[in-house]
């Protein structure tokens, strides 16, 4: 069933699955421009099986289900802990696998999942207080509080056109917003 997907290391648990994988909830990346390339920026480079993994694991540790929420804290945790450029990389690759895997390819979303993660990104950045470590428990749940919108799954509607998101060409590759751009992070000096 295209929408089931096995957690890993739940098998301590029944297994785990993640019932409802609306298009809109998969997003993946493409070839990336220059603010998520630049080499600056990029602090490890992730793109494993394991670190995805992991990081799914410890969303999911205390989450029945994995729904936008817990897309967003996926997303930051990999932003914060490897940097944007990397985390694209390891978001997109783990989410396409993930999707592959549930036997719905056709859930990854390109221009989705770049798009997440620049506008993670761009708060995160925003966001960071000396006091945060990237593993900090409560610092998600700061971040969230201070970037309510992006818990909000329409929040691409203020950024593109529905039909924009919903062509093949925006599913398959990289298409820049439409409607507003997104907020930019501030390059380093």
């Amino acid at each position: 069933m295209p929408g089931n997907l096995t957690i890993p290391g739940r098998a301590h648990r029944p297994e785990h699955q993640l019932p409802d994988l609306h298009e809109r909830d998969l997003h993946a990346p493409d070839p990336v421009g220059p603010d998520l390339h630049d080499e600056s920026r990029r602090m490890t480079s992730p793109a494993t099986p394991d670190t995805f993994d992991g990081l799914l694991r410890e969303v999911m540790a205390d989450a029945e289900r994995f729904g936008h929420r817990q897309h967003v804290r996926l997303t930051w945790l990999a932003v914060r802990r490897h940097g944007a450029p990397a985390a694209l990389d390891l978001v997109g690759e783990g989410i396409r696998r993930t999707a592959t895997k549930a036997g719905a390819p056709q859930k990854f979303h390109v221009t989705m999942t770049r798009a997440w993660v620049e506008l993670v990104a761009s708060h995160a950045d925003d966001s960071r207080t000396d006091g945060d470590r990237p593993d900090d428990a409560t610092a998600f749940e700061r971040f969230a509080a201070r970037h309510p919108e992006l818990l909000d799954k329409d929040l691409l509607a203020r950024h593109y056109r529905p039909q924009t998101l919903a062509g093949e060409r925006a599913r398959t590759a990289w298409v820049e917003p439409d409607l507003a751009p997104f907020p930019r992070r501030a390059q380093p000096s």
